[in-house]
């Protein structure tokens, strides 16, 4: 089974998918975020394409645990994508995803112009590995 991670930007979306044992994020792209319903669709035949089982959204919670516009926008992006596909849609609280991204990237010395296009596919994968390890480890408190 695998699973769709995805980085809201107000341009592009980024994102990340697991391997078939959903263990392993992966970036894969960015979307261009021109009109919701055409981000929507690539992301549902990317997901298809890749047989993805669920989506994991990105929640943009302020540092004090409160929900921000962003954060309000990411909620009625999940509910366009859930409305137009067969995928159910979770959040996960991405705090810092995109700061630990770009703090990757400076410290593999990539340049201003290389980060800006990859920033938002790594943080949907640093995203997504975070709701893969805590899925993992509750699976495990299970048995």
């Amino acid at each position: 089974m695998r699973i769709m991670g995805l980085d809201l930007g107000t341009r592009r979306i980024g994102v990340a998918v697991s391997d078939e044992s959903a263990t392993i994020a992966q970036g894969r792209e960015n979307i261009g975020r021109k009109t919701d319903g055409l981000a929507v669709r690539e992301i549902l035949s990317l997901a298809e394409e890749m047989d993805v089982a669920e989506i994991v959204i990105g929640l943009p919670i302020n540092m004090d645990g409160t929900e921000g516009a962003r954060a309000l926008d990411s909620r009625k992006f999940a509910e366009k994508l859930e409305k137009a596909g067969r995928f159910p849609v979770k959040f996960w609280d991405e705090r810092m995803s995109t700061m630990e991204a770009e703090s990757v990237m400076l410290e593999a010395d990539i340049s201003r112009r290389k980060r800006k296009k990859h920033i938002d596919k790594l943080a949907a994968q640093i995203i997504l590995q975070g709701y893969l390890d805590c899925r993992a480890n509750l699976e495990s408190d299970k048995r």
